[in-house]
């Protein structure tokens, strides 16, 4: 009986060759997509439209999302869950509220590339803007936002070792940081400055005015 011969190595295949040219074909129909609504509006563009500006299939786009709607939110949904991380990130010891504070904080410093990977900042900014104007798409936008704070309500209640259900606390708290960052991101979508930096300073401006506009008095501390 003769020993086995040892195998030579195999070389190995190209990686990720695929993957990357799903994701081009991908972030071409978005962007081909946000151009369209931010152009032509969001009911007025079709699903054809945005197909003949790639030079694909309808049967390409619904393999990449399930409709109009999921394209208008594909950015939005992804500085989310790049916020959500940074949240999961932060040490036990910071509070409820500064925990949010320096994780929304630390996603704008890191998602910029993310999103310019995708689309221009300044077409990030005119699809908010065409969703803040579109009433079918502010409803939604309305319903995605309470499902996240229930969602993050839930973190920080596991992050406190709290029952979300019978402590209000988790819910009033994310209440109040979601206002706040509603009110910067519509403040941002009327400004003249487009950049990153700008919805960052803006937002840790409003941030560390929230706990003097919950104090008891107003009239003795100045904003």
């Amino acid at each position: 009986m003769t020993a086995e011969q040892p195998t030579a190595p195999r070389t190995p295949a190209p990686v990720g060759l695929r993957e990357r040219k799903k994701r081009r074909t991908r972030d071409a129909l978005l962007r081909a997509a946000l151009e369209l609504f931010t152009t032509r509006g969001y009911e007025g563009t079709t699903v054809d439209e945005i197909v003949d500006a790639v030079d694909v299939s309808q049967r390409t786009f619904f393999r990449y999302f399930a409709s109009k709607e999921e394209v208008a939110f594909a950015v939005q949904q992804m500085v989310e869950r790049h916020f959500v991380a940074a949240l999961a990130e932060r040490p036990a010891h910071e509070a409820p509220l500064e925990a949010m504070r320096n994780a929304v904080l630390t996603a704008w410093d890191t998602i910029g590339e993310a999103i310019m990977e995708v689309v221009p900042i300044e077409l990030y900014l005119r699809t908010f803007q065409m969703i803040e104007s579109t009433p079918a798409l502010l409803a939604v936008h309305l319903r995605r936002s309470i499902e996240m704070e229930e969602n993050i309500a839930r973190l920080i209640a596991d992050r406190e070792g709290l029952d979300v259900d019978a402590d209000p606390r988790p819910r009033v708290a994310v209440a109040a940081f979601s206002g706040v960052m509603r009110t910067t991101g519509q403040l941002w979508g009327r400004g003249e400055d487009a950049s990153l930096e700008a919805i960052r300073a803006l937002t840790e401006a409003y941030l560390d005015h929230l706990g003097p506009a919950l104090a008891a008095d107003w009239r003795g501390a100045p904003a």
